[in-house]
């Protein structure tokens, strides 16, 4: 596909943006280490994730500064469907961001966003994909109001984003990997009929994600007994990473603020790599298998590619029950390594024990795999396992690794 490469200095960027999710402080900079250009986090008012761990003011700050060692941006999502006793308290939080040194909100209700060009100038406001933004002229109405970037809706096309980008010079932010909502650019109701949850508002109980029993002319239908789901395959687009970037998109954000640190630390570490080998040699750029392959050791559902290439079918639905799809768990992260002896102290975060298959991964696709040997406490004693949450352990490595290595097992 032909790009639209379009002048002026803000609304082009140079390189695509890299724009990873952020459920909490410690996800924040594991996120900005193994890659990340930005983070998109929630506070503790407005986003639509009300069961993530989410920010106070004080942790934003810190995250802010974290990110900026790095030159990296953070962002917040403040993305609701106001209702009126939602506006109490709205204009002290967005100067409450402001003064935390927050980059840009996401929003979506025009209140969120004329409140905020009003007292938080300082603060981009990014149009959230609650919007449901597809064609030109919406993007042409939002520009107009002052918004410098619109993230698209997930059912946008890259024939509709190329549109759009002939037609309106500002920065087009779209998902290009993980969970796609069910319902159209998420504002579903099923989370508030059955749960009295307002998805809309932040309390979505992934209601498409549950297993259900199939009934037909009032008698249940028995298919071996098996369950079913509505939930959509996860989006992936790692593969047509150069037809992203040549059809103009500036931000490319990754879903998944409830997901693990490993998940995010591993999807960023790809896209990150694949993103820069591009840039390093445009048309001798190759997808690396390896690539694909640490997408897949963090992946927790089939993959395809969404609305970008073709209206997804039936086949892109998760219509029976649901196999785990990596072959691998997160076992722990490197605190501090040991040259001299080759020891390597682990914090664990799942059990581990002698004689099972780990890998070690970091930053910019560096890993190797072993057989875990001896392990000892912080005291030198021997152990039989890795059995106890966020315990410090000790262990020989058969390669040098660094503070915030990540360590997983492999399970099958």
């Amino acid at each position: 596909m032909t790009g639209h490469k379009l002048t002026g200095k803000r609304y082009r960027l140079e390189k695509p943006e890299l724009l990873a999710p952020a459920g909490n402080l410690e996800k924040l900079k594991f996120a900005v280490h193994y890659g990340a250009d930005a983070v998109y986090i929630g506070g503790q008012k407005y986003g639509l994730r009300s069961n993530a761990d989410n920010f106070s003011f004080e942790e934003m700050r810190e995250g802010v500064e974290f990110a900026a060692r790095y030159g990296a941006k953070v962002f917040v999502a403040t993305n609701i469907y106001a209702h009126n006793e939602d506006i109490e308290g709205l204009e002290a939080y967005l100067k409450g961001l402001e003064n935390a040194g927050i980059a840009a909100i996401i929003a979506a209700d025009p209140v969120i966003v004329e409140t905020a060009l009003r007292v938080a100038p300082k603060l981009e406001v990014h149009l959230s994909t609650q919007q449901s933004t597809l064609n030109w002229q919406a993007v042409q109405f939002w520009k107009e109001e002052g918004l410098p970037r619109v993230v698209l809706a997930r059912e946008a096309s890259l024939e509709e984003i190329a549109e759009i980008k002939a037609h309106v010079d500002i920065e087009i932010e779209a998902f290009i990997h993980g969970a796609m909502c069910s319902s159209y650019s998420g504002r579903c109701v099923l989370s508030n009929h059955f749960t009295d949850r307002d998805s809309n508002r932040g309390g979505c109980c992934q209601s498409c994600r549950w297993k259900y029993d199939l009934f037909i002319d009032a008698e249940q239908f028995e298919d071996n007994g098996d369950q079913f789901t509505m939930g959509s395959k996860d989006l992936c687009m790692i593969e047509h990473l150069p037809a992203l970037i040549e059809v103009g998109i500036d931000s490319f954000k990754i879903e998944g603020r409830m997901k693990s640190i490993h998940y995010v630390a591993s999807v960023v570490n790809a896209y990150r790599q694949a993103i820069d080998a591009y840039f390093a040699d445009p048309d001798g750029y190759v997808l690396k298998p390896e690539w694909l392959e640490e997408i897949h050791k963090a992946a927790n559902r089939p993959l395809n590619t969404g609305f970008f290439l073709d209206t997804p079918g039936a086949e892109d639905h998760i219509y029976g029950p649901e196999d785990k799809a990596a072959p691998y768990d997160f076992a722990g992260i490197v605190l501090a390594y040991d040259e001299a002896a080759g020891i390597a102290t682990v914090q664990q975060r799942n059990h581990f024990k002698p004689g099972q298959e780990i890998e070690f991964i970091g930053p910019g696709g560096v890993f190797f795999k072993q057989v875990v040997g001896e392990l000892r406490d912080k005291e030198g004693n021997v152990l039989d396992a890795a059995r106890h949450p966020l315990q410090e352990i000790c262990l020989s490595v058969e390669q040098p690794v660094r503070s915030m290595d990540m360590m997983r097992k492999r399970i099958r």
